[in-house]
């Protein structure tokens, strides 16, 4: 029996097939990977460094929205959140998690997964906190950057002293619930403060912060050291206006407090190390395997100072250490 198709019914069967074949060739598209990105700050306080995030994904050929996603989670200051956080992303199965400035995040992020792959950034040694074997070989399931914040310490502490050499009682100010950073910032400069005393003070919120500088004055610190924390970071404008306003001499771990109107600060650039570790969370989505990449470390440090805010704390700067700032601001 042969079966005759008319022309009109052709074109009515080819038409349905054209309109199906979009569908199918979306079914055969790969599934684009999920970046898991966990950060203690808000989006806000890291838009800066988020750029560099940013750069390095781009320079690894990964844009996000095209041929990655990111999910982001933001603990708003809140340290207590961080192991729901990273939960949250270990139960969607994102393809590797991003945690570029926050150690106590990494610690999470290690206590909750050994599978998925982890690129961090923290200013600790990452072998003494458990989070890799060995810097050259880290063996895990985690990477990433050490910026070393808090072994410089003692090399802040010095240009402190060189800043303002007659202040002998230094206020170290600290966030308490970022302990994984203030244990050590404390320690190092007990270690570091060689005829100097060194008053620890605690705040956890924006009104904490104002009560430890009454307290720093009425105790008569006659400096400050400002450890580094999210959430100081956070609100660098407030305390570069309280330390201007109470005369204090204060020593910072990046520039972006000596924008604000700090009066020094010496550390690493921050923007690239979060370049850094999209570098290598690229390098992941592309195949590579944490345990065989490295941890990268700082290839220098930026030493920067507000002279507009020397001037007004009527400090000289020495001609020593103007010659070799990256950044002096006028």
């Amino acid at each position: 029996m042969t079966v005759t198709i008319g022309r009109r019914e052709l074109l009515a069967a080819l038409g349905g097939a054209a309109a199906a074949w979009p569908l199918v060739a979306r079914a055969q598209q790969p599934v684009m990977p999920v970046i898991g990105f966990l950060d203690v700050a808000s989006a806000a306080a890291r838009a800066d460094y988020m750029r560099g995030f940013v750069r390095g994904l781009a320079e690894t050929g990964f844009i996000e929205g095209q041929n990655v996603a990111i999910e982001y989670r933001w603990a708003e200051g809140r340290y207590d959140r961080l192991p729901q956080l990273v939960a949250d992303l270990v139960r969607r199965q994102v393809s590797v998690i991003a945690i570029p400035g926050t150690t106590a995040a990494a610690l999470a992020a290690k206590a909750a997964t050994a599978t998925i792959p982890i690129v961090f950034g923290t200013g600790d040694d990452p072998v003494r906190l458990g989070l890799v074997a060995s810097l050259n070989h880290p063996g895990g399931n985690a990477t990433g950057v050490s910026f070393f914040s808090n072994e410089l310490v003692a090399k802040r502490l010095q240009l402190l002293r060189e800043l303002a050499p007659a202040a002998k009682r230094v206020g170290v100010l600290v966030n308490p619930t970022d302990k994984t950073n203030n244990e050590p910032v404390l320690r190092d400069l007990e270690t570091a403060a060689i005829g100097l005393q060194i008053l620890p003070f605690e705040a956890a919120t924006g009104r904490e912060i104002d009560a430890a500088f009454e307290r720093l004055v009425s105790e008569k610190a006659e400096a400050l050291f400002l450890a580094p924390t999210a959430l100081f970071s956070a609100r660098r404008v407030h305390v570069a206006i309280l330390a201007a306003r109470y005369a204090l001499p204060a020593t910072f771990s990046s520039r972006n407090f000596v924008e604000a109107g700090g009066l020094m600060s010496y550390g690493t650039n921050l923007p690239d190390s979060y370049r850094r570790v999209a570098l290598y969370v690229g390098r992941i989505l592309k195949g590579a395997k944490p345990a065989e990449l490295p941890v990268l470390q700082p290839a220098n440090f930026e030493l920067s100072i507000n002279l507009n805010t020397a001037r007004t704390l009527r400090i000289q700067v020495p001609p020593t250490l103007l010659a070799i700032a990256d950044e002096v601001i006028e």
